[in-house]
Parts: C-alpha cells; structure tokens; sequence
C-alpha cells in the first residue's frame, strides 16, 4: 500500500519559517519525481516545488524562488519542503506528489496534506 504522509504544518507569523517532509512508503521512491503543491480557498492546486528523482534537478514557482527550498532524501524515502520569509498568501493545505519517472509509467501517488497557515 502506497503511502505519502505529510507533516511539519502549522500557525506561524509573516516572515517565520516552517519545514514540511513527507515520507513515502510502499513505492521505489529513488524513481520518483517528487514535488509539493499547494491549495487554498477557491483557487486552484499549484505547484510550488519540484526535485527529480536524484535530487539534482529541482524546479520552483516564481511566487516562491527564493524563499522555499526542497531537498529529498532517497536514503530515508524522504522530501523536505524548507520555507523561510512566509507570507500570508503562503496560507495553504501543502501536499505531496510522487510521480513515476520510468519511461511510460502513469503511476503518481498523493499525500493527505498539512495545513500551513501565515497570519499575525
């Protein structure tokens, strides 16, 4: 059974900082792509941040360049989201996804997600 479990989510002040990890289990996660997206009231799924499979690869929406950082760790089935300088519009349900990077594979995998929110 596949399994994303996502943690590291609370109430913090602008300008703090929160570390959100998610760690998989029940997948080869060294083959997958992983990345957190987000999702507030009334707007869409965004992706905020993504790392390849090797770790050597990432990729960040230009809202949070700058301020996020993901890392992973293939070792402890492991992804970490660090977020520094937080903004109110930060405020979001953060969840992890897992895609298959093998060639044709549709396989792609969701957490249940954590609730960061930014607000004095």
């Amino acid at each position: 059974q596949v399994q994303l479990v996502e943690s590291g989510g609370g109430l913090v002040q602008p300008g703090g900082s929160l570390r959100l990890s998610c760690v998989a289990s029940g997948i080869t996660f060294s083959i997958y792509s992983m990345s957190w997206f987000r999702q507030s009231s009334g707007k869409e799924r965004e992706l905020v941040a993504l790392v390849g499979s090797a770790g050597d690869s990432t990729n960040y929406s230009d809202s949070v360049k700058g301020r996020f950082t993901i890392s992973r760790d293939n070792a402890k089935n492991t992804v970490s989201l660090q977020m520094s300088n937080l903004k109110p519009e930060d405020t979001a349900v953060y969840l992890c996804n897992a895609v298959d990077e093998t060639p044709f594979s549709k396989r792609a995998y969701w957490g249940q997600g954590t609730q960061v929110t930014v607000s004095s």
